[in-house]
């Protein structure tokens, strides 16, 4: 006997679901992505060396620089640099990636999480690593990531609620006369972010009428940054994040808020995450999408 329709399109609705979630969590453990983050550490005048990175790190009258001493590597795009470089040149949109190995650590016959041989990202001949130096706000932050970070090698996964066809909401894009330019606050104090916002999404639930903006994506998608009446409670506190394929020509979209995710800063203390315009607080419960994690990377 075949199933009900109504049960044969849960289902179809739950493994559509249930396979974007997978790539959305094996996406997220990238071996040097933002949860192999093992500091972040605000740069100026003084020389810094910061643990698990290369190099004396600084910034001077152009900008951004590292002094790597004799032996140390870091490489751009290709280019290898040694001794003292001047890093503007590659922050393009404001951040550079810049590969290493630490050839200290992975060992034959280490053990452990750090440096483990046949662990992703580590050999015998070291582990990588990638320095990541961006501009936040008026300043300009290194934040190492190794693949032998202890919390990646912990990390057991996202809860979230299950799959409800419910959840995937009827809604209308409503653009603004022209797209205007929001700054929201951070996780962090004293740093804001910057976003392109078309207008806002309109969508109906228990007789009421919501309205959270949304800023500009790839490809006409729209995204949003949303509380709701869990956070803080089943989902994480600063805020979740619901990306909304374009919307019609009419203005018609979906916002399926199973696919609501945490920031990075859901996980780790290593994070500049932004939070939500002060509009997009919503005053009911949103029992879908991701929970808060077990555990996170804590700067103490």
């Amino acid at each position: 006997m075949s199933a009900a329709p109504e049960t044969a399109a849960t289902g179809a609705f739950t493994a559509e679901w249930t396979a974007w979630h997978e790539a959305h969590e094996r996406s997220r453990t990238d071996p040097l992505g933002i949860l192999a983050a093992t500091g972040l550490h605000w740069l100026g005048r003084t020389r810094l060396r910061a643990p698990g990175v290369p190099g004396a790190w600084s910034v001077g009258p152009q900008g951004p620089l590292v002094e790597l001493a004799e032996g140390e590597i870091l490489t751009a795009g290709g280019e290898e640099l040694r001794g003292t470089r001047q890093l503007a040149p590659f922050m393009h949109d404001g951040t550079v990636l810049l590969h290493f190995v630490d050839r200290t650590s992975g060992t034959p016959g280490a053990s452990g999480a750090s440096g483990a041989p046949g662990a992703p990202g580590t050999s015998e001949h070291g582990v990588d690593g990638v320095a990541e130096v961006s501009r936040r706000g008026s300043g300009v932050m290194l934040r190492p990531r190794r693949a032998d970070s202890p919390y990646l090698a912990s990390f057991t996964g996202t809860k979230a609620y299950p799959a409800d066809p419910q959840w995937a909401i009827d809604a209308r894009f409503v653009a603004d006369s022209a797209p205007t330019t929001r700054r929201v606050d951070a996780v962090l104090p004293g740093i804001q972010h910057s976003f392109s916002s078309p207008g806002r999404l309109e969508f109906e639930r228990d007789g009421r009428t919501h309205r959270l903006t949304a800023f500009a994506g790839a490809d006409g998608a729209l995204t949003v940054l949303f509380r709701d009446a869990t956070s803080g409670i089943t989902t994480y506190a600063a805020s979740r994040s619901l990306t909304a394929p374009a919307p019609s020509a009419d203005g018609s979209a979906v916002l399926d808020f199973n696919r609501a995710v945490n920031l990075p800063c859901a996980y780790t203390d290593f994070s500049t995450c932004p939070v939500p315009p002060r509009e997009n607080t919503l005053p009911f419960c949103v029992d879908a999408g991701e929970k808060v994690p077990a555990a996170r990377a804590s700067a103490a």
